[in-house]
């Protein structure tokens, strides 16, 4: 398991899961995939939960997810 300190985190359809996952495993980006009763997730919805990263890195998440994605919970 990746050790990762938690800063955001999106809410996604299952159906889009192994998309993103590639994407983002091909870009080097550093991600987990929880599914937490912490995190505010809709039926059929798992997390993509980063740590905070460097600019570009961001841009390149904000640009596949389409927004800013919501705070980790503390």
């Amino acid at each position: 398991m990746i050790d990762l300190d938690k800063s955001f985190y999106y809410a996604v359809p299952w159906g889009e899961v192994s998309y993103l996952r590639e994407t983002l495993a091909a870009l080097e980006i550093p991600f987990l995939i929880e599914q937490d009763d912490r995190l505010e997730l809709a039926a059929g919805e798992i997390a993509f939960v980063f740590p905070d990263l460097p600019i570009r890195q961001y841009r390149h998440v904000f640009e596949l997810f389409g927004n800013a994605g919501r705070r980790y919970p503390s």
